[in-house]
């Protein structure tokens, strides 16, 4: 795979006013959500399941970039109908098991693939608490790693090579990163979730751009930095207004978070996911409040919904065959 350019940036004006002036033109640009729920076994009468945390960017219908891959996820990209040989690259938030459980299994079916590109794996730095991207990878995919028999995409002896790599996420010190991949600009900074390191990314192509906040409880308000201009902010929502769960409300954004950092960012669409019992049922709260702050649209994800990132509207379900 050719190598992209990395760059970190140190300074806290990582978007141009040029860039942020563009508008978003490319019309064929659109995420499927692959998983809408959290780490809980979610079963409701109205969605009967929610797959854990995960993304698919397709450009014209193909697979480009997956965000996470959390457990269920696999299942839900074989229904998008996407192809693995089309994916680009992965980008991870962090390493809980509710956003990459599904990764081996995503790995084992590319064998039955035509994949012959090496694929970029781009996640967090480590601390005391896990390890980073290039460590995490090969304890699960390496010689002596949990699926040593996949240790052949690490090593190159396979008909491709998994390039994992580590991106600064340092909550304390948040850094701006950025790589570009076939004409994507791919964007992150480091954003508090509890102990882990953890990431938002960001992903821009033909003026249109795509923000995902991954789990934070946003307390350095980091990611109002990435956010600006977004035409889709997909934002978790995994804890109530009213929240008095001290551990979750460091882990989490409450919606009065979420609407202000869309309302200052100018956010297009707000998508909100990673649904969870707690949010479930407050969803209508959850909206008033949100829109108490907040001008754009406002939607709730479900598995496979599609949306279009010019305009932000749904425009159907993976099941409907829209890709090919």
């Amino acid at each position: 795979m050719k190598k992209s350019n990395i760059i970190l940036f140190l300074s806290l004006s990582l978007f141009s006013l040029t860039t942020i002036a563009q508008q978003c033109t490319h019309q064929d640009l659109d995420v499927v959500v692959l998983g809408s729920g959290g780490p809980e076994i979610q079963l409701f009468r109205n969605n009967p399941s929610r797959a854990s945390a995960s993304y698919l960017v397709r450009e014209n219908g193909k697979a480009a970039f997956l965000v996470d891959f959390g457990t269920g996820a696999l299942q839900n990209f074989a229904r998008s109908g996407a192809k693995i040989e089309d994916v680009k690259g992965i980008l991870i938030t962090h390493f809980h098991v509710d956003h990459i459980n599904d990764l081996p299994a995503l790995v084992k079916a590319s064998f039955f693939s035509s994949r012959h590109h090496d694929l970029a794996i781009y996640g967090p730095t480590g601390n005391e608490f896990i390890p980073d991207t290039e460590q995490f990878i090969t304890r699960l995919l390496g010689e002596k790693g949990a699926y040593s028999y996949l240790s052949g995409f690490l090593t190159g002896d396979e008909s491709y090579q998994i390039q994992p790599t580590s991106v600064p996420a340092d909550k304390t010190a948040p850094m701006h990163f950025h790589t570009e991949i076939d004409g994507f600009q791919l964007s992150a900074i480091a954003t508090e979730h509890g102990l882990l390191p953890a990431l938002a990314w960001r992903i821009e192509k033909g003026g249109c751009r795509i923000v995902f906040s991954g789990d934070t409880s946003n307390q350095s308000n980091s990611l109002d930095r990435l956010v600006q201009e977004a035409d889709l902010f997909i934002a978790h929502n995994a804890v109530p207004e009213t929240s008095q769960d001290n551990v979750a409300n460091k882990l989490h954004m409450r919606p009065s978070e979420i609407a202000r950092i869309a309302q200052q960012g100018n956010i297009k669409s707000l998508l909100l996911s990673h649904l969870m019992r707690r949010t479930e049922h407050v969803k209508a709260q959850t909206k008033n409040i949100i829109q108490a702050q907040f001008n754009g649209k406002i939607a709730f994800a479900n598995d496979c919904d599609v949306y279009a990132v010019a305009t932000g509207i749904r425009k159907g379900q993976c099941d409907n065959k829209i890709s090919d």
